[in-house]
């Protein structure tokens, strides 16, 4: 078994690795969980975000990690850290993305506050966003409750799409004042 990066009381963060495909393809092929994208991934599309991770991990040491639920050992979905473009630098941010039968529970605000306080306490980040579809209340909540305020806008172009996009901020010294 792959080493636990992060640990809560519910769940356990790992890297991924290539035996993860066929759990990804839960999420990212469900139509209705890949909505903020406007389409469910192919298996080449799959295989494309598990190669990025991978690079992750041996660029920056994170990236999306696989968040497994403790009781049962199931891979769940995914929440970690990566880099990402942002006003004209590259950003620090907290992402999550879950299998859909495991939405509402409270687990990606577990798993991303669990990110955040790592991003804080082993990277020595000063500042940490997450960059959600204007159109994804769930996601937009999960920053929020991870201590989050709205920091900016921004539109992504994507599968040739120009999609808006709230940028949440919480910077270290808030966290601390809690």
């Amino acid at each position: 078994m792959e080493e636990k990066i992060l640990e809560t009381r519910r769940l356990y963060l790992r890297r991924l690795t290539q035996e993860d495909f066929d759990a990804l393809c839960r999420t990212l092929q469900d139509p209705e969980a890949m909505y903020a994208y406007e389409h469910a991934f192919s298996d080449e599309e799959v295989q494309q975000w598990l190669d990025r991770q991978l690079n992750r991990y041996r660029q920056y040491g994170f990236g999306l990690w696989a968040v497994i639920e403790k009781t049962s050992g199931r891979f769940i979905g995914q929440c970690g850290l990566t880099m990402q473009d942002w006003d004209g630098r590259q950003v620090l941010e907290v992402g999550y993305l879950l299998e859909r039968q495991f939405w509402g529970q409270g687990y990606a605000s577990e798993a991303a506050i669990a990110c955040r306080d790592y991003a804080f306490s082993a990277l020595h980040a000063e500042e940490v966003y997450s960059i959600i579809r204007d159109t994804n209340t769930a996601s937009q909540n999960v920053a929020r409750r991870n201590g989050m305020t709205p920091a900016g806008r921004m539109v992504k172009h994507y599968y040739g799409m120009d999609m808006p996009h709230l940028v949440f901020r919480v910077a270290k010294k808030e966290q601390n004042q809690e």
